[in-house]
């Protein structure tokens, strides 16, 4: 059965993701590291960071060059395998 990202999605496309989780001092680093694991050429400059009213959250968006849908899969993956990260949309 496939699912719409295996239709709707032409590569290599611009592809936003949201990661959000515990507002934390390593967050945004862990991020980087696992985006430009699988994205090499994602630039962490464009990585835009809001902090939740209460601050107890932190929300980052990174926009990578996404190339296949195993590459995304195993960037879902990795992220929401990280402590720090509650939710990858």
């Amino acid at each position: 059965m496939a699912s719409y990202k295996d239709t709707l999605l032409e590569f290599p496309c611009d592809f936003p993701l949201k990661i959000m989780g515990k507002a934390h001092d390593e967050l945004a680093q862990v991020v980087l590291t696992i985006v430009t694991r699988h994205a090499p050429d994602f630039d962490g400059a464009s990585m835009e960071m809001r902090a939740s009213s209460g601050g107890n959250y932190l929300s980052l968006t990174c926009t990578v060059v996404a190339t296949s849908k195993p590459q995304l899969d195993a960037l879902y993956t990795d992220l929401t395998a990280h402590p720090l990260v509650k939710v990858v949309l």
